[in-house]
This record gives C-alpha cells, sequence and structure tokens, in this order.
C-alpha cells in the first residue's frame, strides 16, 4: 500500500534505510556532483527557487535531488516513467532528506499523472524534465502556471525532439536548456551508459546466453551505437536498421551488418528499439519474427515497438517471467516482449551506472544554475548547453579519475587564432 498524502506519494516510507544505502553506493560513484554539491552549499545558487523535476526516481537521480536541494532549490520530484521508479530510494528522498517525491514503480496512467500534476501544483520557477512529460502537462492543462517559469531544462533525446517541435510552432512559453545535447552527456551517457544497462536488463529479466544470438538494434544514434558495441562485446552477431544514410554508413563501416527491417525481423534472435520514434517494430515486422523472438525497448516511451498489433495478432498472453510477457501468435509462433515496451534498463534493471550519470546529472545541476542567471536574456527555445559548463565537466571528471592532459602554449594557441601562417 502506497503512503499518500499532499506532501508526497511512495510506496514505504519503511523502506528509506534500504534507499539510504543505495544513494550512498551511488553518490560514491559521482565525484563530479559532489564537487558541485559542495560549492552549491557555500554559495546556495538556486536560494528559493520552486524546482519541478519529472526525472527517473532512482539513486542517482536522489543525489541530484539532494544537491540541487542543497544549493538553495524547494525540490519535488515525480517519477518520468512508470516502472522506472525505485521505491526505496523514493521512500528515503521524503523520509531522510525531506524532498516531497511522487512515485511509484508500477503506478498506472492515471497515477503516473496525477503525480505530474501533484508536482505542479508547487507552482515551479524551474523545470527539470525527462521525456517534456511534465513540460506538455505544464502547456496544455495548467497553462494559468506558465507565467512562474523562469525556464526549465532536459535531459532526453526523446524530450528534446517535442521541445524543439513546439519551439518550432511557436507553442513553447520559456527557454529550456537541452542537457541531452551536451557532449558530456550523449557521448558518455547514451553511448556507455545506455549500452551497458540495456543489456543488464535484457539478461536480468530472460537470463538469456547473448553469445552466437543475432541481435538487432532498431537505430544507430549514440545510444544504438552503445547497445550495438555492448552487444558485440558480448559475442552477439549485431544487425543494424537505419533510415539515416550517414548513421548506417558508419554502422557498416564499423563492420555491422546493415539491412531493412523487413529482412532484419526474420534473423532476430532479440529485437531492441532505440530510436525515440513510433512504430519502428510494426505490424509488418512482427509478422516475420521467428519463433521465440524477443523484443525489448530502451527508447524513452512505449510506442517503439506497435504493442497493439502485437495484441492483435496473439491468440494468448501470459506472464512467464517478471518483465517478460509471451504473446502466442494464431500459427503457434511465441514472441516475448520485455517491460511491457517500456525502458528495459529501468524496468529490469537499475538504468545507468552512477559513473556516468556523474556527468549528466552535473550538467543539469549547472544547467539550472546557469538557467537561473540568465533566463531574462534568453528567448522561448530550446538552447544547448554551454561549451564551457560542458568542458569543465569534462575536466573534473578526469581530474576525478586521475587523468592529467596536456594545455596549450601560448604559442601554439597564437598559432591556431592567426590566419598568417600557412605550409
Amino acid at each position: 500500500m502506497s503512503v499518500a498524502n499532499q506532501e508526497h506519494d511512495v510506496k514505504d516510507l519503511a523502506l528509506a534505510e534500504r534507499g539510504l544505502l543505495k544513494i550512498e553506493w551511488a553518490g560514491a560513484e559521482m565525484p563530479v556532483l559532489k564537487l558541485i554539491q559542495e560549492r552549491f552549499r557555500r554559495e546556495r545558487p538556486l536560494e528559493g527557487v520552486r524546482l519541478a523535476g519529472c526525472l527517473h526516481v532512482t539513486s542517482e537521480t536522489a543525489n541530484l535531488a539532494i544537491t540541487l536541494r542543497d544549493g538553495g532549490a524547494q525540490v519535488t520530484l515525480c517519477a518520468s516513467n512508470p516502472l522506472s521508479t525505485q521505491d526505496d530510494v523514493a521512500a528515503a528522498l521524503v523520509g531522510e532528506h525531506g524532498i516531497p517525491t511522487f512515485a511509484i514503480k508500477g503506478e498506472d496512467e492515471q497515477t503516473y499523472y496525477r503525480h505530474i500534476e501533484a508536482t505542479l501544483a508547487t507552482g515551479p520557477q524551474m523545470t527539470m524534465d525527462d521525456g517534456a512529460d511534465l513540460v506538455t502537462v505544464l502547456h496544455t492543462q495548467k497553462p494559468e502556471l506558465l507565467s512562474n517559469v523562469l525556464g526549465g531544462t532536459e535531459e532526453t533525446t526523446t524530450g528534446v525532439i517535442r521541445l524543439k517541435s513546439m519551439a518550432k510552432a511557436g507553442a513553447l512559453k520559456y527557454p529550456i536548456v537541452a542537457v541531452n545535447e551536451a557532449m558530456t552527456k550523449h557521448f558518455f551517457d547514451n553511448r556507455y551508459g545506455t549500452g551497458q544497462s540495456t543489456l543488464d536488463g535484457v539478461i536480468r529479466a530472460t537470463n538469456v546466453l547473448l553469445a552466437g544470438k543475432t541481435v538487432v538494434v532498431v537505430g544507430y544514434g549514440w545510444c544504438g551505437r552503445g547497445v550495438a558495441s555492448r552487444a558485440r562485446g558480448m559475442g552477439s552477431h549485431v544487425v543494424i536498421t537505419e533510415v539515416d544514410p550517414v548513421r548506417a554508413l558508419e554502422a557498416v563501416m564499423e563492420g555491422f551488418q546493415v539491412m531493412p527491417m523487413a529482412r532484419a525481423a526474420e534473423v532476430a534472435d532479440i529485437v531492441i528499439t532505440v530510436t525515440g520514434n513510433l512504430n519502428v517494430l510494426d505490424r509488418e515486422h512482427v509478422e516475420h519474427l521467428k519463433d521465440g523472438a524477443i523484443v525489448a525497448n530502451s527508447g524513452h516511451f512505449n510506442d517503439e515497438i506497435n504493442i497493439p498489433a502485437v495484441e492483435q495478432l496473439a491468440q494468448s498472453k501470459r506472464r512467464v517471467r517478471d518483465f517478460v510477457d509471451e504473446y502466442r501468435l494464431a500459427d503457434g509462433r511465441r514472441i516475448y516482449l520485455l517491460g511491457e515496451g517500456r525502458l528495459i534498463n529501468l524496468a529490469a534493471a537499475e538504468g545507468h551506472p552512477a559513473a556516468v550519470m556523474d556527468m549528466s546529472f552535473a550538467n543539469q545541476a549547472l544547467a539550472a544554475e546557469y538557467m537561473l542567471k540568465n533566463s531574462s536574456q534568453l528567448k522561448n527555445e530550446v538552447y544547448v548547453v554551454p561549451e564551457d559548463i560542458d568542458r569543465e565537466i569534462a575536466r573534473l571528471k578526469l581530474a576525478s579519475m586521475g587523468v592529467a592532459i596536456d594545455t596549450l602554449t601560448t604559442e601554439q594557441e597564437t598559432y591556431l587564432a592567426s590566419w598568417e601562417q600557412g605550409t
């Protein structure tokens, strides 16, 4: 039974002690965020700002929320995905850190949106989103609150796509920094984080051996690159499907087989979608999957796989393992859908490792500080993380790893800034 009141809604506050241990464990792998937290405690750059966060409520996110709170922000959290919440972490945030949290793993759609509305009821001055659901509800259902909002940040590719569409249509009513576009985010979080955690989720849900399997990765963006690389590293034969010729060419040059989805479906043992788009595994593809094929998604929303089509094609459905639903088709073929088509790395596993989220959430914290300082000069558009923030995070991460790099000499700086010298 959940513990609900106007200030929070979590599964069980008695889980808080276990959640504290998780938060501490993750924090030990997040040295960059820790340095920012120490400065935030001293300087209080977010003093008094009401900040609404719609994020995956995990141990890593908890460290970000605590950092923002220590910087002076009045933080309220809700989940950005019904299956990604770690209930013990949510309990610890409420019971031990005093951060109002509205998140329960497995919550239904009605509860999910009720939690978003509860977070918005604080009248936020800043939003921090992962997928843009918070921003969308704010704009479509709570427009009277928009005048309070100075700006926001967005964590993920899918959310950035939605926000850019809003900005292009003139519908976005305040500036947002696209944290996902930072080099220290998509180069590392999307590639190494998604790569490792997606396969972790698939393995935890199924316990299948990846070696020797044909794994079809749908989409070769930064997330797809990571999944493909890690699957190959575990002995899988990896096939890529793409719509972008440049990315498809890059996949070929990296040694992967590239083919249309219609052909890939016929050979797939495992299909993993990572595109941020709709129905990339569609009815026509499902009809050609082999018996026993496993299908999973690691894009933000559960619409990359045409689940209604799978339901229509199936003669029966049963849950054979946690996070594994078996659909038996009319001809006897079995299709296994993981995590109800939601983010498998968070549905069946723990999401990205803390060491990579360290950089992503350092970007979030510094982007929030930047937005507060600069919102009055910004238009209602989507902005990239300033380069100096990106590079400072990379510098701090290297330092935490004990890695030193060179610096340019005065002579080299002059040479790069001049045009007179040539061959």
